[in-house]
Formats: C-alpha cells, structure tokens, sequence
C-alpha cells in the first residue's frame, strides 16, 4: 500500500486564534507520526484569514522540533514570493537542525491576491514565468559545489529533497524536466489531474535526486464514525472554499446542516468539481472512495488534507484514514 502523508493548513476555526492552531498543528503532527503517516508538510499562504501558515518555514520548525521521526515539509514554498537565496538559507537552517527529515516542495503562484502579493514583494517584477530558472537557483545554493560567488550559509550541500508542486501541466513538465518528484493539487484543482500525471511520467528523466518518477497527489478525507456524521462534517470546508471563491475569505465555519441543499446549482457544480479528489463517509466508504482513487490515478503517494472545524474530529478523521492503510496493507 503506498504512504499516506499529511497536508496542514493550520486552519483557523471561527472564534479560534493562530496560538491555538499552531499547538493544534503539534497535536496533529505527534498523531500523526504514531499513526504512520509519512510526511507531515504545511503550505504557504498570505491574507487568508482561515490559515496560519504563512510564515512557512518557522511553523516547520515548531513541528519538527515536537516530533522525531516524520519527514516535514512546505507544501509549498511560494518561490516568486521570495529571494532562492532566503529560501536556501532558511532550508538549510532546518535541514541542519532536523537533518533528514525536511522536504521543499516549490510552487509558482503567489498564495495570495495580486494586492497581497505586491506587499510581499514590493514589486510585482519577480515573474512567475522564471520559475524554472529560480529553482535551478536554488538548486544551485543547496549543492556540494555551487556555481555561484554568493553563498548560502547555511544551505551549500544540504541535502534538501526538492519537489516541484503543480495544479497544471507546467509543473508536470518541469518536474520530469529536471528529475524531481511531482506533487499535484488534486484536493483543490483536479481538472488537469490525469493529463499531468501523465506528461510527468511520460517525458521523466532521472537525476541524481530521483530514479524514477514519483507522484504525490492531494486528496481530501472527512472520515468519521458513519456516513453522515462525515458530511455533516465537511461542510466546514465546504463553507470556506465557497467563501474563498465568492470573494469572502473567512475563517474556517462550523459546519451547518443541510449546507449543500442550501446551494445554488452554480455553487453545488463548483464544489462538485474542486472537490472531486474526496472521500466523505464511514472507514469502509473512505476506504472503498480511496482505493478507488489510487487504482484510477496510480499514485506514489496521497497527500491527506482534512479541514474539519473541531480538532478532535480532524484527528479521528486522520485516525480512520490511517486505519484504512493498515487495513490495506494487512489484506
């Protein structure tokens, strides 16, 4: 059966507060690695009041220094937002503090509006199109012997697997392009899905970091005890990507009964479609949804998201997803 990893957002539930989610984010990630989950990544987001992980690579540390053994990870690192320079030295500040278990996972969208992405930056010249040439970059800092003058300190020579992040076939090409592993955006953007995975593993060359192709793929699960309690359940997140789509960013709801009956059939298509890489129910409808799901893409890997407004439910709703892999394996 092939690993399970974890994708966190530190969400912000409505009435909470980042302090809170952050020692949720611990909790989770210490369950986590009991559990047997493989990774445990967090993503960079701005201005999203329902998330806490902006400062990505300084929750990464809160994480990996309350756990021992599960890889940490971005999720990703937004890199047009950044210096490759301040990634490579912040990165090789981890990797030297929790050497071997640190992932960066690069994307190219900005993780926030353009208003927002302008304060990061300053200045909107930092162009998305020269994403390739700024991973090579940073590629370049984190090598045994770079090319260039500058030098990251740390960062030159740590061993920091790269993945490259995507949501189309421009990462696809990339990622095969320079022999990295592929992690793709099914749990919010399934509509390129398959063609992706398919350029990736079709045009893959091997490098020094990867032999063969390797897709990760993000799915969400709202496990509980019965079929309706789990969608009782997702309608917290149901409720904020509505939000987010409308204009209305918030902070994650509590989930309400009979949302989607509530819908207009424009927004019951659009979460119908976002959300399509999904498993909603009981452990044997999660199990069935998921095993359904690898045999149709043929993952290397899922990357497990689950937005759920009360901890202790997100936590069951891991625990049953973990259940169901060892379920699996045993089998």
């Amino acid at each position: 059966m092939i690993p399970f990893s974890i994708l966190d957002l530190s969400p912000i539930a409505e009435g909470s507060n980042p302090s809170a989610s952050f020692r949720n984010t611990l909790d989770l990630a210490q369950h986590g690695e009991r559990w047997g989950y493989q990774r445990y990544w967090l993503a960079e987001h701005h201005g999203m009041p329902g998330i806490a992980s902006a400062a990505t690579a300084v929750v990464m540390a809160h994480v990996a220094g309350g756990t021992s053994t599960i890889r940490v990870g971005a999720g990703g690192i937004m890199l047009p937002n950044h210096a490759p320079l301040v990634i490579a030295e912040q990165f090789g500040t981890l990797e030297a503090l929790y050497p071997g278990r640190i992932d960066l996972g690069l994307g190219r969208a900005p993780g926030s509006d353009q208003t927002t992405a302008r304060a990061l930056r300053r200045n909107l010249d930092s162009d998305a199109d020269a994403f390739p040439q700024d991973v090579l970059e940073l590629q370049d800092y984190l090598s045994d012997t770079p090319r260039q003058r500058v030098l990251a300190v740390p960062g030159k020579g740590a061993k920091v697997p790269l993945w490259i992040l995507g949501s189309s076939t421009f990462g696809a090409q990339l990622a095969a392009h320079m022999g990295l592993p592929f992690a793709f955006a099914s749990h919010f953007a399934p509509q390129m899905m398959q063609q992706a995975i398919a350029l990736y593993r079709g045009n893959f060359q091997p490098s020094a970091q990867l032999a063969r192709p390797h897709v990760m793929l993000g799915f969400n699960v709202f496990a509980a005890d019965s079929d309706e309690e789990a969608h009782y359940r997702a309608t917290s997140m149901q409720q904020a990507f509505v939000n987010l789509r409308t204009g209305k960013p918030s902070q994650l709801p509590p989930p309400k009964a009979g949302y989607l009956q509530s819908l207009g059939p424009q927004e019951r298509a659009m979460l119908d479609a976002v959300l399509s890489c999904s498993a909603i129910g009981a452990p044997d409808t999660v199990s069935r949804q998921l095993q359904e799901f690898i045999a149709r893409t043929g993952a290397d890997e899922l990357m497990i998201t689950s937005q759920i407004f009360d901890h202790s439910q997100r936590l069951r709703s891991y625990e049953i997803a973990a259940e169901v892999r060892q379920a699996l394996v045993r089998a």
